[in-house]
């Protein structure tokens, strides 16, 4: 199955042209890749904060405290 039209690829590929889609976009693929990447780090920093807060909140009462110690 031949999806270029060639039938021998032993040829010079710089006279063949494109073999494969989205030829010459990689570097603003890396570009999305990266911002992607930094705004999930954001996100997930803001989430663990939050979590953080409401265990130190959440652990810091006095009858939970007590609680968590009675158990052991």
């Amino acid at each position: 199955m031949s999806t270029t039209g060639y039938e021998n690829w032993a040829v010079d590929l710089k006279d063949v042209g494109a073999v494969y889609p989205f030829q010459g976009s990689e570097g603003v693929l890396v570009l999305i890749a990266v911002a992607l990447w930094i705004v999930w780090h954001i996100v997930q920093i803001k989430n663990e904060n939050k979590e953080i807060e409401y265990e130190k909140q959440h652990n810091h009462r006095k009858e939970n405290i007590e609680q968590s110690v009675d158990r052991y």
